[in-house]
């Protein structure tokens, strides 16, 4: 008989083993978490630990709007996104962000293993969707600087402003050869020659860093914490689908495919890019969602890009018409097609329970599985997210920081494309005096900011005015920059009357096109906006004229082109209007070269050059120059 002393002594025993033995087991080595340990080591052994819905966990992205902590606690979610305009609230701060940024993640390493989120977003033209970020030209004003150093450098400045807000993954860049102004995206290509979207490849070593000489070519580099892994995108011929509509089919045989739309992504992924994008489009009638043969045969096995495949946005559940119909079957291809991580980007459950089913049917194999997992781990180790996984409060004051904005400026003016120059060489019209009477300002652009940015702008189609975030409007530019004697008159679309009642002594006019994205983009007439043709009729009929073209592409002008004195194609130009007037007044040269074809009418389209019926009204590579002046 034990006697109770003995009893509870035996108890305390028992106790101190057992808890010895968790502590014990509570301190096992795990190679995956060791920084010391070789890359492939470390998701080896993350990957022998994870169970099959873990797994297919890190296979999902979900939209911030559908995530809780605890989701990504419970379902070790791998990612979560930002759709356009999807913010923690109107007017975010960058610590609102990081709040949101930290309580996921937080989330997510609370789970069975502690696998860190990776968190995407649109950063298209700088850091876009938040508030008083620095919002750059958009990619076909890049373009026309022909500068792969500057886009470098704002890829550098964009990473920034991303981890500025804890964020740690940009969608960006995009590499359409757009072959078709038409197309709503056109202004997210750089050009519509391969040559030149090849070169604007450099913005990944600004997003993500320089590859260290001597690295394995195609795997993913992320070179440390003010850094963002990138996204090449859209795999594969978004730019080239037929009259230009989106998310359609792109016809072209295999030389025209190799030549035109995929040298960029070789050498985005010699660049070490991090994850690359499918597009919604189809190639010859095979959606890329579902397209096996160049997602995984040739993307993976042939370019031998080492990370990981994410679809867009509903890009699965778009396979099938109507959205979202015989889902199973859709899911099925597009993982089989070798997509790693699926944007769901609403239903988290109906996604794992349908690939868990595939699975356990064999209808995927644990193969597929561990290939997409390990690609993920492999970019989240490389970034280094499990040692740094929340997010770094010391980048907060680069959001929208005076150095950005510089470089946006100087982003800005080196864009600007100048179309006509006077009648002639002898009597050029710009750089213009900054010491006059009085100026007009006129047009529907010259003082809207939002119209100013385009598109993916605070929100997806973009905004009208100026409240939305902060920046300088080209009438805000033009009034700083002219002498203090000088008069500014702004009148949107000023009639006859007003024209003639006042001695102006030139006019810039500022037109355009208004925001849009995607397929809200798509235009059969490419017109410019109304009034503008009108203002452009009234005040170059009345006064000596500059006009400037806000727009996302070329646009009809040919009409209004013989009664304009100097006509400047300034794109997108984003926030830093300032650009515009630095070089209208001859503080700097204009320097920019057409990115595309600038047509006649829109019968011609498409149009590019070295067509054999290419008769454009300003040719690919055109652009005027001017040199800067010293104005006292």
């Amino acid at each position: 008989m034990v006697r109770p002393s003995s009893s509870v002594l035996l108890v305390g025993l028992l106790w101190l083993y057992c808890w010895g033995a968790m502590a014990q087991a509570g301190e096992e080595y795990m190679a995956y978490k060791d920084p010391k340990q070789p890359l492939n080591r470390r998701i080896k052994d993350l990957m022998g630990r994870m169970m099959l819905e873990e797994k297919i966990g890190q296979m999902t992205q979900l939209d911030r709007a559908n995530v809780t902590a605890e989701i990504m606690r419970d379902f070790s979610l791998g990612s979560v996104l930002s759709g356009g305009g999807s913010v923690p609230r109107e007017q975010a701060s960058p610590q609102d962000w990081i709040n949101m940024f930290n309580e996921f993640q937080k989330g997510a390493l609370s789970s069975r293993l502690g696998i860190p989120m990776i968190y995407g977003i649109d950063a298209v033209h700088g850091h876009n969707n938040v508030y008083k970020a620095t919002i750059f030209p958009h990619n076909v004003g890049l373009g026309a600087t022909r500068d792969p150093e500057l886009v470098k450098k704002i890829g550098a400045a964009t990473a920034l402003e991303v981890r500025a807000t804890g964020i740690n993954y940009a969608f960006a860049p995009c590499i359409a050869v757009c072959r078709d102004p038409r197309w709503g995206r056109c202004y997210e290509s750089y050009s519509e020659d391969p040559a030149v979207v090849i070169q604007m490849t450099d913005v990944i070593l600004g997003l993500q860093g320089e590859i260290p000489a001597g690295s394995r070519k195609g795997v993913p580099y992320v070179g440390g914490k003010d850094k963002v892994a990138a996204c090449a995108k859209h795999f594969v011929g978004d730019g080239g689908t037929t009259r230009g509509i989106n998310e359609n089919n792109t016809v072209i045989d295999r030389h025209g495919l190799l030549s035109i739309h995929m040298p960029a992504y070789y050498h985005s992924i010699i660049k070490g890019v991090s994850t690359i994008m499918v597009s919604y489009s189809s190639l010859n009638g095979k959606k890329m969602h579902a397209h096996h043969e160049l997602v995984t045969k040739f993307l993976k096995d042939t370019l031998k890009f080492r990370g990981f495949v994410i679809s867009d946005w509903q890009g699965v559940d778009k396979i099938n018409y109507p959205l979202h119909s015989n889902y199973p079957e859709a899911v099925l291809a597009g993982v089989q097609a070798g997509i790693d991580m699926v944007m769901v980007p609403f239903n988290h459950t109906e996604f794992i329970g349908i690939v868990t089913d595939h699975v356990n049917n064999k209808r995927i194999p644990m193969s597929r599985i561990d290939d997409a997992v390990r690609r993920i781990l492999r970019v989240k180790f490389v970034m280094g997210l499990f040692e740094n996984p929340l997010a770094d409060e010391s980048f907060v004051d680069k959001l929208g920081s005076q150095a950005h904005r510089d470089l946006a400026r100087e982003a800005v003016r080196k864009s600007l494309v100048l179309l006509k120059n006077g009648e002639n060489a002898d009597t050029p019209v710009l750089p213009l005096p900054k010491k006059t009477k009085r100026i007009l300002v006129a047009g529907t652009h010259a003082n809207n900011l939002g119209y100013q940015c385009g598109g993916w702008s605070l929100t997806w189609q973009g905004v009208s005015g100026n409240n939305y975030t902060a920046g300088t409007t080209i009438l805000s530019a033009i009034t700083a920059a002219v002498d203090p004697s000088t008069e500014i008159v702004f009148s949107e679309n000023p009639d006859p009357d007003f024209l003639k009642s006042n001695n102006f002594s030139y006019a810039i006019i500022v037109v355009g096109e208004q925001p849009y994205a995607e397929t809200k983009g798509y235009s059969l007439n490419l017109t410019i906006a109304e009034p503008g043709p009108q203002t452009i009729t009234n005040v170059c009929g009345a006064v000596k004229c500059v006009v400037v073209v806000i727009s996302g592409r070329p646009v009809v002008i040919e009409p209004y082109v013989s009664s304009m004195d100097a006509l400047v194609a300034a794109w997108l130009p984003g926030t830093e209007g300032q650009g515009v007037s630095d070089v209208l007044f001859g503080d700097y040269g204009f320097s920019g070269k057409l990115p595309r074809t600038w047509f006649k009418t829109v019968d011609q389209l498409p149009m590019n050059v070295g067509d054999a019926h290419y008769d454009p009204l300003f040719p690919f590579d055109f652009g005027l120059t001017t040199d800067s002046v010293k104005q006292l």
